[in-house]
């Protein structure tokens, strides 16, 4: 597994974890690489990117049974992030189902919601926001193609400097609006609908 550590003193935590399942660690490999110290203003990120593995939805409760889910929720149980990023991508035959609005009653939780070109963004899988986050951490899934074009490469490497540059979900918030208002509003619509009074991300 690869990791790595960007520490900038007292701050939060963050955790990006890539390649939680299948081969996706291939493509979110070279997204981690790029990410430099000056990505982080204080506190920690903490950079990992795990092997190939068998597939297994994070939607099944049994992929927290795993050896990669038990070492996923080994890893969120040492270090105890407040921000906490899955990085994700996809075949071209499961965008639609991605983003499928009626993927609630489909598999049981909201559609992502598309950024730009083909990069989208939720909240993680239920089991991990409400039985091993707290209510206030920042929790993301961010997916790309697996074969990503320059121009989803590069939102979402932004997307995720720009989470590695922030303290606190406002913040985040606050940097979302900029480029990508009406999604952070669908995601905080989204949020109320399934968690209740859990916040989008």
């Amino acid at each position: 597994m690869f990791s790595r550590e960007i520490a900038k003193g007292r701050g939060p935590t963050r955790i990006f974890i890539g390649g939680i399942h299948g081969k996706e660690g291939l493509t979110t490999i070279n997204l981690i690489k790029q990410l430099k110290d000056d990505d982080v203003d204080d506190g920690k990120l903490l950079l990992y990117n795990c092997p190939e593995s068998k597939y297994l939805s994070t939607l099944d409760p049994l992929y927290y049974q795993s050896l990669m889910g038990e070492k996923i929720l080994k890893i969120i149980n040492t270090y105890k992030p407040t921000i906490y990023v899955e990085l994700h991508c996809y075949k071209p035959d499961s965008y639609l189902k991605l983003i499928d609005l009626d993927r609630k009653k489909r598999v049981g939780v909201p559609p992502l919601i598309e950024l730009a070109h083909g990069v989208l963004i939720s909240s993680v899988a239920p089991y991990l926001r409400t039985k091993v986050f707290k209510r206030d951490d920042v929790c993301i899934t961010l997916e790309m193609p697996c074969r990503p074009t320059e121009k989803s490469t590069q939102i979402y490497l932004d997307v995720m400097k720009a989470i590695a540059g922030s303290s606190n979900r406002k913040e985040l918030e606050d940097k979302l609006k900029i480029n990508y208002p009406s999604q952070v509003k669908t995601a905080k619509r989204y949020a109320a609908e399934f968690f209740g009074e859990y916040p989008a991300f």
